[in-house]
């Protein structure tokens, strides 16, 4: 695969060696590059819209590695190429995806997260705004959902069916109340296929891209519906969130009104990938869950 002008020149100044070999490349909401070094060295260069996010994430990062905590180590500083930030990191390879959501795999992925948070949320950084796009209930635009220049032109994007409406609605309601609590920085896609294990034992937490400032309960509440997602995202099974919620208040217990946060915030990844699954006509995983389950989670979030 031939390596872009700009990616070889970026290496060469910021790594100090020439890529000779493309490892991986691939591209969703950032463009990722695993690359053969000619000193010996193998990397990935991850490059996305320079949003003012990039600084920030790189540094929550970085601080997850030093606290001993399994993640690729930054090699570069964030750097802007165009309209890209751009850094590198090592490559960090291996690993299987846990692909259940059950309880077990809930609470051993809740146990992971409270790890991270112990560093994440105690970190004095600038807020990463605007928050990733799937647990930003925090907007200001009109309507549920925070304005999306290419969801928002599809056909039926003003014409949502209501059922859909009305959960999002409530669960916003709710998270809005919290607004005003104090909010910590905490990785907001924590998903199945952003995890790798060896058997029980954690070996790389990856997209440090979306890390979000939000109220602790909100963050641990989409990590408890979002936990089991892998390829197709969709919202884990109720009792599997709730073994979630449960092993994570093993180190740090909710006050009930924060719990009801949890519950709320546990929709929004679910909502957010509904919304995208009708708009874009794919098959209603995330929007089936979310309607048989939502109206357990919102009583639990006093909505």
């Amino acid at each position: 695969m031939p390596i872009d002008p700009w990616l070889m020149a970026w290496c060469e100044q910021e790594l100090g060696a020439r890529p000779v070999e493309v490892l991986l490349a691939a591209s969703v909401m950032s463009e990722v590059w695993g690359l053969r070094l000619d000193d010996g060295r193998e990397v990935v260069v991850k490059a996305r819209p320079d949003d003012g996010r990039a600084a920030t994430c790189l540094a929550v990062q970085q601080a997850a590695v030093e606290a001993g905590l399994p993640c690729a180590r930054p090699l570069t500083g964030v750097s802007v190429v165009g309209d890209r930030a751009v850094h590198a990191e090592e490559w960090r390879p291996g690993g299987e995806v846990a692909d259940g959501n059950d309880a077990g795999t809930a609470t051993r992925s809740a146990r992971l997260y409270a790890d991270v948070m112990r560093v994440t949320a105690h970190l004095d950084l600038p807020p990463p705004l605007p928050n990733p796009e799937w647990v930003r209930w925090d907007h200001d635009g009109p309507g549920q959902w925070p304005p999306n220049v290419v969801h928002d032109s599809k056909p039926g994007a003003d014409s949502l069916r209501a059922d859909l409406i009305t959960i999002a609605a409530r669960a916003r309601r709710r998270l809005l109340k919290a607004r005003e609590t104090r909010h910590v920085l905490g990785h907001a896609d924590w998903e199945a296929q952003n995890l790798r294990w060896h058997g029980p034992t954690p070996y790389a937490i990856h997209d440090w891209d979306s890390v979000a400032w939000l109220p602790e309960p909100a963050l641990v509440g989409a990590a408890a519906g979002a936990f089991a997602s892998n390829e197709v995202p969709t919202l884990a099974p109720l009792a599997s969130s709730e073994a979630f919620l449960v092993a994570y208040q093993e180190k740090r217990e909710f006050a009930p009104d924060e719990l009801e946060v949890a519950w709320a915030a546990s929709l929004w990844p679910a909502l957010h990938n509904a919304r995208a699954e009708i708009l874009w006509n794919q098959p209603p995983v995330a929007l089936t869950a979310v309607l048989n389950q939502a109206a357990t989670r919102l009583a639990r979030a006093a909505a």
